[in-house]
């Protein structure tokens, strides 16, 4: 099977013996996902990149074969789908937990949110959506499952690892800019709103159009503070931000605009914006690839007035 060499190189680097296993019996899953569900004509995603995903026909029905790597995130999502139950989400329309396999929801157009040039307006739709999945704690369906998330916290936990790392130094970190973050987040998590569950990844390559609205995809099915969702969406799209003009402005505009649709002081957006911009600096360095970009954006929201 000719796999895109990204995709085989993400999967082994991070899922090691696992991903390799998994890469060498793609075939065979795919042709069992394939009868186990009625599956036709399935065509991989050009984009793969963490999970193999195609296209696929079930009779006239255009759907998605979403398969991944035995992983904690994977079960996350399925049931975060779940509960999100399609409002302003794809929907999940089968899904085989202990084999990590999804079938979804076409999105047609599909189009990535992007792709918008208004970048105002981009972040308008993004609030809406936001506020569409968002889902309190305390709902008693949420309570059942609550042990099936990613909790926040554990992400940010990370962050403790860094100074070992460096021998109690800092590394590729501006160390006054660990300092904050550090130092900062314990009062993140203290924020007076209730934790929701939220995407976890929500940026403009997860949001797609349809003919139901923009919903998204690819949740990391998370549980923390809900201002942490702005995060991950300030800081892209990912390394095309801040080579454009007035990227400063537009990210304050888009701050402005937050603040006003979801009622979170600016402060906070920004401070959550650059613990997010850090903690994916950390993954990258983990992970072995580029950490650049995301200290690059910290740098430039810890400055921004």
């Amino acid at each position: 099977m000719n796999l895109p060499s990204e995709f085989v190189r993400n999967i082994e680097g991070v899922f090691g013996e696992t991903g390799r296993q998994f890469l060498a019996g793609l075939p065979a899953l795919i042709a069992e996902a394939s009868q186990r569900w009625g599956l036709t004509d399935v065509q991989p995603s050009p984009t793969l990149s963490y999970n193999f995903v195609a296209f696929a026909a079930r009779g006239e029905e255009q759907v998605v074969l979403k398969m991944s790597v035995p992983n904690r995130e994977s079960r996350s999502e399925m049931a975060a789908l779940r509960l999100f139950h399609g409002e302003g989400a794809c929907r999940l329309i089968d899904y085989e937990e202990e084999r990590y396999w999804m079938l979804l929801e076409r999105l047609k157009p599909g189009v990535m949110l992007s792709t918008l040039e208004d970048d105002e307006e981009a972040t308008h739709i993004a609030a809406n959506v936001m506020q569409k999945i968002w889902r309190p704690v305390e709902s008693a369906s949420l309570l059942a499952q609550s042990q099936s998330f990613i909790q926040l916290s554990d992400w940010f936990d990370g962050l403790k690892k860094i100074r070992p790392m460096f021998h109690g130094g800092t590394g590729p970190f501006n160390a006054k800019l660990l300092a904050r973050v550090e130092g900062s987040v314990k009062d993140l998590f203290l924020e007076n709103h209730q934790p929701v569950l939220m995407h976890g990844d929500f940026h403009h390559f997860n949001i797609l159009s349809s003919e139901r609205g923009w919903l998204i995809i690819d949740p990391k099915g998370v549980i923390g503070p809900a201002c942490y969702e702005v995060g991950p969406f300030l800081m892209n799209p990912w390394g095309d931000l801040l080579s454009g003009p007035n990227y400063q402005q537009m990210t304050r505009r888009r701050i402005d605009i937050l603040h006003e649709r979801l009622g979170f002081e600016r402060e906070r957006i920004r401070e959550w914006g650059l613990a997010h911009a850090v903690l994916s600096a950390w993954w990258s360095i983990e992970d072995h690839t580029d950490e650049e970009y995301a200290l690059a954006f910290a740098e430039m929201i810890a400055d921004l007035n």
